[in-house]
């Protein structure tokens, strides 16, 4: 009997790649053969997690650019629901679909598992007719959002024959507390504990000094990491009393942010794991990577949403009183480091955070998720031909 084969399916961004990968390691560890369907701009991202490469279709950039020619539409603000629609459910499938499918051929998956806001994975599920699961990556998308991303997906399914497959389990890493009110547990839903990101790169920080200081992380991500936007907070966090370490992303020089002070630290790209070490409360954009691992560890946070889905999360997190929102025009480094000194001075925030990290702890983990999906995917197609065989 040959080992079951997995299709791991994510948008090609470090944020929609990263929340599937305890899963494929879990999946990996139970004797399975994962493979990652994603551009090869994440080869680096993936290969050192033992996991396959599948190369399909092109950058994040090249996609940002391709909707903008054909809406005018950026990256930053507030999204619109055929804004998002058209990037992961229009660009991505027209130059994606056709390279994910001769990939997924030669590969012959017995299932696959996308991310929330992939569309190749399951134009691989429905042409393979493989069972498929789908990982949300934070809170529930709005329904005039999935509607729109529902709809123009299904244009492209036809065109090429196939209906859009559903999903046998609907992997949920985000606690119900910080759903919207009103929201309901979808089909096959499954809680997955969210795991701050660990694996390959560079050793954790070294704290800056033996002080009583509070200890400040500020990261937007490797994609929303611009220095303008930064270098300014940071200026103004600093006269707090605290000391602040910053990532760079996936930028090379801190030079870029054109500061340098005793009490700030850059630090590379690290594995949240390492980074959230010691870490007493955190400035970020709120990608729901950043914010689920950082409330799966109690810490409140200060959310500056700059685009995509974080102001779902920035609202959420603000209502749940595990943090304080700021929206564009109000998130001036004034207001964030205001922000910062009542959350560092009160104790409210902290408490709130703590309950969502206990109610993360409770559920279940990525071994015991795999697990399911392993029992529950049924008879695959490589066991057939095996005992056919």
């Amino acid at each position: 009997m040959g080992a079951v084969k997995i299709i791991l399916s994510a948008t090609p961004q470090h944020g929609h790649l990263v929340p599937l990968l305890p899963l494929g390691r879990a999946l990996r560890d139970r004797g399975n053969e994962v493979a990652v369907l994603t551009s090869a701009a994440l080869r680096s991202a993936i290969e050192p997690e033992g996991l396959r490469l599948l190369p399909a279709g092109p950058s994040m950039d090249a996609l940002l650019a391709e909707r903008k020619a054909r809406t005018g539409t950026g990256p930053a603000g507030r999204p619109t629901p055929e804004s998002v629609a058209e990037l992961f459910a229009g660009v991505r499938i027209d130059l994606t679909a056709d390279e994910a499918l001769a990939v997924a051929r030669e590969f012959q998956p017995d299932l696959v598992v996308r991310e929330i806001c992939d569309y190749a994975g399951p134009i691989v599920a429905a042409a393979r007719d493989v069972p498929m699961g789908t990982l949300a990556l934070g809170p529930a998308m709005p329904p005039p959002i999935r509607a729109a991303l529902d709809s123009t997906a299904r244009s492209r399914f036809t065109a090429r024959g196939l209906s859009a497959p559903p999903s046998t389990w609907h992997l949920d890493p985000c606690p119900p507390s910080l759903q919207a009110d009103g929201w309901q547990r979808p089909d096959g839903w499954q809680p997955l504990r969210p795991e701050p990101h660990r694996g390959p790169g560079v050793p954790a920080p070294a704290p800056l000094r033996s002080s009583a200081r509070r200890r400040v992380l500020v990261t937007f991500g490797t994609f929303f990491n611009a220095p303008a936007v930064i270098a300014p907070l940071l200026r103004e966090l600093v006269t707090l009393d605290i000391d602040v370490v910053v990532t760079l992303g996936l930028l090379a020089d801190p030079g870029q942010f054109g500061i340098d002070h005793p009490r700030i630290s850059f630090v590379p790209f690290t594995p949240l794991a390492d980074l959230l070490r010691g870490i007493d409360a955190i400035v970020t954009h709120g990608g729901a990577g950043t914010t689920l691992a950082a409330l799966s560890r109690g810490i409140p946070l200060v959310i500056t949403p700059q685009g995509a889905d974080q102001f779902i999360q920035a609202e959420r997190v603000a209502a749940a009183g595990a943090g304080i929102a700021l929206l564009p025009g109000d998130a001036t480094p004034l207001a964030v480091t205001a922000a910062m000194h009542a959350l560092l001075s009160g104790a409210s925030i902290s408490r709130a955070a703590a309950a969502i990290a206990q109610e993360i702890a409770s559920m279940p983990d990525a071994v015991e998720v795999a697990a399911i999906l392993d029992k529950g995917h049924g008879v695959s197609r490589h066991q057939i031909h095996s005992r056919e065989g």
